[in-house]
């Protein structure tokens, strides 16, 4: 981060979880501001990076609650850019239906919504910061997830590790009878593999247990198929890194994000942390019967 700072700016759809995010920043002990109009994100960083500032981790909000002023997020992101301010941007978005849900079960009015409907104004809110969404280092999507397990994967993926200088990704393993995550930035699927599914000894075990990974790993086509990945893997982490992506989603599926994904997602993160890259790793289908 810039001259010592950690700095995160998150946005995102309203409802999506945005002050729950703040919450888990704060309660970590960074420094932060809610509702900040995009105008003030450089004297923010001008003020600490002062010397003798005595705070070098800061988590701001801007989202669509500062109406006008919200509009020049962009310009200030390529503002903070070109001055070399080094910041993850984090988009937490949701599903309309939970969205809708939410403002229905709070009873608060969606900043947008003016005279019409809820889900009018989070559709106009989702237009207006696909941009964002877009140029977002980190995205999470919490339409399935508790207020527990956000604030777990904030403190995962950016608030308890220590300052980074290399890429940072997640490797997640899921299902694709239930869909493929949201927030992936790539895809693969392991499908082709053998299924240990069919195999009634190892039906009930995952792909964390020995004998469900040996059966995986020893399959026919499992080891070329680790070399051509990790080949384009290899390929593709530095050249993310000097587009300046900072966190990098990995999706690894198979039918039921049990077994084979399992396996092959945690000898990806296994491979990349032996190499010094921060991992985290996410069995998304693992609980599900």
């Amino acid at each position: 981060m810039t001259q010592g700072l950690e700095f995160v700016i998150i946005t995102g759809l309203s409802g999506a979880g945005k002050t729950l995010a703040m919450d888990a920043f704060e309660d970590a002990g960074w420094f932060c501001v809610d509702n900040l109009p995009p105008e003030l994100l450089p004297t923010l960083v001008d003020l600490f990076r002062r010397e003798g500032s005595k705070v070098d981790r800061v988590a701001v909000v801007s989202d669509v609650r500062g109406g006008e002023y919200f509009n020049r997020l962009e310009q200030e992101l390529d503002a903070l850019h070109e001055r070399g301010v080094d910041y993850t941007l984090v988009f937490l978005e949701a599903s309309n239906e939970a969205l809708v849900r939410r403002f229905k079960e709070t009873r608060r009015r969606h900043p947008l919504v003016g005279s019409g409907s809820v889900i009018e104004g989070i559709r106009r809110e989702r237009a207006l910061l696909a941009g964002l969404r877009e140029r977002a280092h980190v995205v999470i999507d919490t339409s399935g997830i508790s207020i527990h397990e956000l604030k777990a994967r904030l403190n995962q993926d950016l608030i308890s590790h220590t300052r980074r200088t290399n890429l940072v990704f997640a490797v997640v393993s899921f299902g694709y009878k239930y869909g493929i995550p949201i927030d992936a930035d790539l895809l693969f699927d392991v499908r082709f593999l053998p299924n240990p599914h069919y195999d009634l000894r190892l039906r009930p075990l995952t792909g964390l247990d020995p004998e469900v990974r040996d059966f995986v790993l020893q399959s026919p086509g499992t080891q070329e198929y680790l070399e051509r990945l990790f080949a384009l893997l290899d390929f593709l982490f530095p050249r993310y890194a000097a587009e300046g992506k900072a966190h990098l989603t990995i999706g690894v599926g198979c039918t039921g994000g049990h077994h084979r994904s399992v396996v092959v997602a945690e000898a990806v993160a296994d491979r990349y942390r032996k190499q010094g890259y921060y991992v985290v790793t996410r069995h998304r289908d693992l609980a599900r019967d």
